[in-house]
């Protein structure tokens, strides 16, 4: 069982009260949403109810399942809702199912196979040219990346050689263990540190194209160690991404950076950058908006024109059950 199920249950006393409905979109805004999870009925049923937005944006940052069925469901449904849709996969995506086994693609080969989906339906992924958004909160530049993790994300005591003993010491193992292929890489950290050389490059070619234009990073990982607080698997974050990334919002000129993956949403602020963790969650983690009467669209979140930077000295973690 995915050890994330188990922030089902994450401490209510860390989320705010719940804010009125989203009014409706005013054009050219842009949204995010990750962590779908479409092998759950729930939520395949809690998707046919996205709201169009035509002249909007909307960025889906992994974790939209395990099949191309499942690709092919949420990219249907989210470019007959917005104007132009963004991609980047999680690591649900980059499965290879027991059923698979033998015959399925692995590693590298079962991402391609991902981006073409993606393309079928002109979705912009980590492959494509980064995309000049120049709706509310614009002009920016939008940059879908794709980095994995390398167990960095662990405390200075724990050896990278115990990192997975450590974690298995609360008994926690990520099912990427069995299922996540790192082929043709050696390891999962190998393909991670030549997704982040090759993804630095694309990042700094495109900040010295656009030396005046904000970039939104768009990743599955969090960017940063320090914006990983799973109360209830905290050894959960070896599996989370990688330090090497923590100074990319300021290296890149980011004005936001946008995730998934921990499915406890929340929104910081880091230097002048704003993050926003933007996961809808397996169904338990959102039952309450329902029983609110709220559904997907009011767990949309807005990342431009999103709010104004507040003080410094207000700066703290916004923790969301909605939108």
């Amino acid at each position: 069982m995915d050890p994330l199920i188990a922030t089902a249950n994450a401490n209510p006393e860390l989320l705010e009260p719940a804010p009125p409905a989203l009014p409706p979109s005013a054009p050219g805004r842009l949204w995010a949403l990750g962590d779908i999870h479409l092998s759950y009925k729930a939520n395949r049923e809690a998707l046919e109810r996205l709201q169009p937005l035509p002249n909007d944006g909307l960025i889906l940052c992994g974790d939209v399942g395990e099949s191309a069925e499942h690709l092919r469901l949420a990219f249907t449904q989210a470019t007959a809702c917005f104007r132009q849709v963004f991609w980047v996969p999680g690591n649900h995506e980059l499965y290879t199912l027991p059923t698979q086994k033998g015959h399925g693609a692995r590693g590298v080969s079962k991402y391609e196979e991902c981006v073409d989906i993606a393309r079928e339906f002109g979705v912009l992924t980590p492959e494509d040219e980064y995309t000049l958004w120049e709706g509310k909160g614009g002009p920016c530049l939008i940059a879908p990346i794709f980095t994995l993790y390398d167990y960095s994300f662990r405390p200075d005591h724990v050896k990278l050689d115990d990192a997975l003993d450590w974690a298995r010491e609360e008994g926690i193992e990520a099912t990427d263990e069995h299922l996540l292929h790192p082929d043709p890489y050696s390891s999962r950290i190998e393909w991670c540190h030549a997704l982040l050389a090759r993804t630095e490059d694309k990042l700094a070619a495109a900040v010295a194209a656009h030396p005046d234009v904000k970039l939104i990073i768009v990743n599955h990982w969090p960017l940063r160690y320090d914006l990983v607080k799973l109360p209830n698997v905290p050894r959960f974050c070896i599996w989370c991404g990688t330090k090497k990334t923590e100074d990319w919002h300021k290296r890149f000129n980011a004005k936001v950076v946008v995730s998934g993956h921990l499915h406890i949403r929340r929104t910081d602020w880091r230097d002048e950058t704003r993050f926003e963790e933007c996961s809808l969650g397996y169904p338990k983690q959102w039952q309450e908006c329902q029983d609110q009467g709220l559904d997907i669209n009011d767990i949309l979140r807005e990342i431009l024109p999103g709010p104004d930077m507040p003080p410094i000295d207000q700066r703290a973690t916004m923790w969301r059950r909605f939108g």
